[in-house]
């Protein structure tokens, strides 16, 4: 490999408009090549039938992708009712189909049992591990293993519209949830709530955290700036799409160190801190360059994870 086709070191974080029929890491290898990126990783996969906001962390910013992974999300829901499918969605195997003979208010009810704190049994078709295989390998079999139901939230589920003909019944949806809600789950849960069934016919996310959906960067745009990029080797044009490291931290509490302070950090060694415990805090120098993050805990501020010493 010559010198200049060696991939680069790229810091910061892309808001993706995710297209469909992409898996998420067939997207985040696209991406990485079209910005000839060392290191890159996504925050929360969507299937290749959903589309919308994949943030796509670069470089150090991989460093804090957790937080992504961990927090709220938003999305527009299309559902399909009197089908039930083996995967909830549009590209499972049909296992049943009864009538449907629910009307709007009917449904309206029936969504009051899904919103605030609910329990949830995760689908069979999901990367959650069972005995060190993914759920998926083992429904690809036919096997059924046990699941626990896990607690989430939903902290928004409105109906958006509802179209009712002699041949099916459709409806749009918005959800509002927290970390580790499947939304393929909660439409076939709500199917089996009105005795008829349903899947998701389309799932676009709109919102991860603080980021919302205007500010997405679609696949087209990207691959139309990439081009001279690559020609030239100049990537700027690209790089100013990207967030700044902290850019998924604004919720967490920030601290600026003295120099002494910062010195010790960097080190890893922690100093006494008479504020509350707390489990991240944003840490800054005093020219208010991000240094990554730490910890409060019985009276001292601890690293967790720090940006490395040539990105400070």
């Amino acid at each position: 490999m010559t010198q200049q086709h060696k991939r680069r070191a790229v810091d910061g974080i892309l808001l993706l408009d995710k297209p469909l029929e992409f898996t998420s890491n067939g997207i985040l290898q696209k991406v990485r090549w079209l910005y000839q990126a060392q290191k890159a990783g996504h925050t929360g996969a969507l299937d290749p039938l959903a589309s919308g906001l994949l943030p796509i962390c670069f470089g150090e910013a991989t460093k804090f992708s957790q937080f992504l992974l961990d927090t709220d999300k938003t999305y527009l829901v299309s559902a399909r009712f009197g089908i039930r499918t083996d995967t909830s969605d549009a590209a499972g195997e049909v296992v049943s189909t009864r009538p449907v003979a629910f009307n709007q208010q009917q449904l309206e009810l029936a969504m009051q049992a899904f919103r605030g704190d609910i329990l949830q049994v995760p689908t069979m078709f999901s990367a959650l591990k069972y005995q060190g295989q993914p759920l998926y390998k083992y429904a690809r079999q036919g096997i059924t293993v046990p699941r626990e139901a896990r607690p989430i939230s939903i902290f928004r589920f409105e109906l958006l519209a509802l179209r009712q003909s002699s041949e099916q019944t459709d409806a749009d949806f918005i959800v509002h949830c927290s970390k580790g809600t499947y939304i393929r789950t909660l439409i076939d849960d709500l199917g089996e709530a009105l005795g008829c069934g349903a899947y998701v016919s389309a799932l676009h996310r709109t919102q991860v955290g603080p980021f919302q959906a205007e500010a997405m960067q679609p696949l087209p745009k990207l691959e139309a700036l990439a081009a001279p990029c690559h020609q030239s080797r100049d990537f700027s044009t690209l790089d100013q799409l990207l967030l700044p490291l902290d850019a998924a931290l604004h919720g967490l509490e920030a601290l600026t160190l003295s120099a002494e302070q910062q010195r010790r950090i960097a080190h890893g060694q922690s100093f006494g801190c008479e504020l509350p415990d707390a489990e991240a805090v944003r840490l800054y120098s005093a020219e208010q360059q991000f240094l990554g993050i730490g910890k409060r805990e019985q009276g001292e501020l601890k690293p967790r994870r720090l940006l490395s010493t040539n990105k400070q």
